[in-house]
């Protein structure tokens, strides 16, 4: 088993040590390279010695004992700690091997990732092996523990969610709690559960993340006064400096649908800042298309470009969020102890990696083995069948899309009973119903598409299914074919199938490579381009369609709900 995650064992401790006497060769040894020290905040001329996966020294000498050992020439090269992104979604369509076997071969050796999708798609002890097979692929693995389902659960659903997180925060792979979504129900609605947990998680000593985008200075001050100690949320240069001078470990975000960072550098250079201790880079969960180019590696660049030092950014590309988090005892730096996660840069001004090693090995396009039927992630598998039924639309309130996951309430005054909406209009039949089959609510959503006659799509917040389209036989026939190919998002029009992207990991997720995840992603965008989608990440607008962390109306497995009120508006009805 590979122990980088948490310790070394007795004996491979003594191995290193004896590394050092010569009793042992270094199994790389990087002659002659110029490497970052984050401790001396400066570049530095040397030798790197690698016993296994961990790195042994850094420094001026040499080893004394060479045999067998893989003598590297780091002449020409740039050396630099293996990035980390610190809020990591390992579910957008990609998985969280195929994420991390590509974050790896970019620079992006540490992963810290959201473990919501665990908590709907298979059982604790399942999940908890999971987290022991992701030990295996390339990158370092560790997980947050949720509080709250981002949704408006049912009753029996909310109690199997909430039993889960006790034993989530105490795991050693979780090294955060939160983030926070549900911070109105903490700070305003008296929720001493969450409150609770938070708790505990700090007796766990482990720190705690939240989600505040557009909060006051007194929310964010009250926050702290929780226990709040990291937030992602800053969509300019006055917000971060407000989280900085509240305590905050700031998050610097670049991401899908919110790719600040480049006007909020701006800002705080134009502002005169040049200190930037506590802050980090994040990409925040983004879509797959916009890894093109990769994922820390782009925002270093960014930063640099902006006028940040490089030394400074790629500090808040590693030792950063290491120290934030606790663990740059073993990540975020090139210093004796720490795994062997190394970037090889051509320039310092270049932090995409031409070579890569991490946990001691060169980075390849060698796929990771990962169990994923054994511990419950396999095909969608549904035993039931839509019905007739189930596509009368009678609703009064429908959601017109704001932007990609923003949706606000409006009146529906078009005749539903048809077969066929008319294309003269940008209204589509929207129904959310229950994977199992138990449950549905419809209504209309305005704003998705002109002429696309269905879109069915397992892929969900929830994981529960859903219908958008014009077209009652179309969305009938896109379901029946994500059913046979268990899971998946699938467009079908005019009484055929147009596009299908597979999702056979829980019908939430892809085994592709991320790259040819890519490709198909681009296919689907432009598929609903042509039918009249005119934002720009479709995907989040699936994700989120029952998220009630944003304003300011949702479809949930409760119903519609006014997410400021808390209210549900119109309940899901049994089937």
């Amino acid at each position: 088993m590979n122990e980088t995650r948490f310790r070394w064992r007795n004996r491979q401790l003594r191995e290193h040590a004896s590394v050092l006497d010569g009793a042992l060769a270094p199994t790389k040894l990087i002659k002659n390279t110029t490497y970052l020290n984050v401790y001396l905040k400066k570049w530095m001329s040397g030798h790197i010695w690698l016993y296994e996966d961990r790195i042994v020294y850094t420094g001026e000498k040499l080893p004394d004992n060479t045999e067998g050992t893989e003598i590297i020439n780091g002449k020409d090269r740039y050396v630099v700690p293996g990035y980390i992104e610190p809020h990591a979604h390992p579910f957008q369509l990609y998985n969280p091997q195929s994420l991390a076997e590509y974050a790896t071969r970019t620079g992006t050796t540490t992963l810290v990732n959201d473990n919501l999708m665990w908590l709907f798609l298979t059982d604790k002890a399942k999940a908890f092996s999971l987290l022991e097979e992701f030990m295996n692929v390339p990158a370092t693995m560790y997980w947050w523990a949720r509080f709250d389902s981002q949704s408006a659960l049912r009753e029996d659903d909310q109690d199997a969610f909430e039993k889960q997180i006790p034993d989530w925060i105490e795991h050693d792979a979780v090294i955060q709690g939160g983030e926070l979504t549900a911070w109105p129900d903490v700070l305003y609605g008296g929720d001493d559960q969450i409150l609770h947990w938070m708790q505990e998680t700090k007796r766990a000593r482990k720190p705690l993340e939240a989600h505040l985008p557009g909060a006051s200075e007194k929310t964010l001050a009250k926050m702290r006064l929780l226990g709040m100690n990291s937030e992602h949320e800053s969509m300019n240069a006055d917000d971060v400096l407000k989280r900085l001078e509240l305590g905050y470990q700031t998050g610097l975000r670049y991401s899908s649908i919110r790719p600040d960072l480049p006007e909020i550098i701006e800002g705080l250079i134009e502002k005169g800042h040049d200190h930037f201790s506590h802050m980090m880079f994040t990409t925040d969960g983004s879509t797959p298309g916009f890894y093109r180019e990769g994922l820390i590696n782009e925002c270093i660049r960014i930063a640099i470009e902006k006028g940040v030092p490089p030394i400074d950014a790629y500090m808040m590309a590693t030792f950063e969020p290491a120290r934030h988090f606790g663990i740059d005892n073993r990540v975020g730096s090139l210093n004796v102890g720490r795994i062997a996660h190394l970037n090889f840069l051509k320039d310092p001004n270049d932090p995409t990696p031409a070579e890569v090693i991490a946990k001691g090995e060169w980075v390849d396009d060698k796929e990771t083995e990962i169990e994923w039927e054994k511990n419950g992630i396999g095909k969608l598998e549904m035993d039931w069948d839509l019905q007739d039924s189930d596509m009368q639309f009678s609703m009064p309130v429908g959601l017109e899309m704001v932007n990609d996951v923003i949706m606000k309430p409006y009146p529906i005054d078009i005749d539903a009973s048809v077969d066929r909406l008319s294309e003269e209009h940008n209204e589509a039949l929207l129904m959310l119903m229950d994977r199992e089959g138990e449950w549905k609510i419809n209504t209309f959503l305005k704003g998705f598409t002109q002429t696309l006659g269905g879109l069915v799509s397992s892929y969900s917040n929830t994981g529960d299914i859903i219908f958008i389209g014009k077209s009652k036989s179309d969305l009938q026939i896109a379901f029946e074919r994500m059913k046979e190919i268990g899971g998946g998002i699938v467009l079908a029009d005019k009484g055929e199938i147009v596009f299908e992207l597979p999702l056979p990991l829980g019908g939430t997720m892809s085994d592709l490579p991320l790259p040819r995840l890519i490709e198909e992603e681009d296919k689907l965008k432009q598929h609903l381009k042509s039918h009249g989608f005119s934002y720009g990440d479709p995907v989040y607008t699936l994700l989120f369609l029952s998220s009630v962390h944003l304003p300011y109306t949702r479809i949930t497995p409760r119903g519609i709900m006014d997410v400021k009120k808390k209210e549900v508006l119109f309940p899901a009805i049994m089937r």
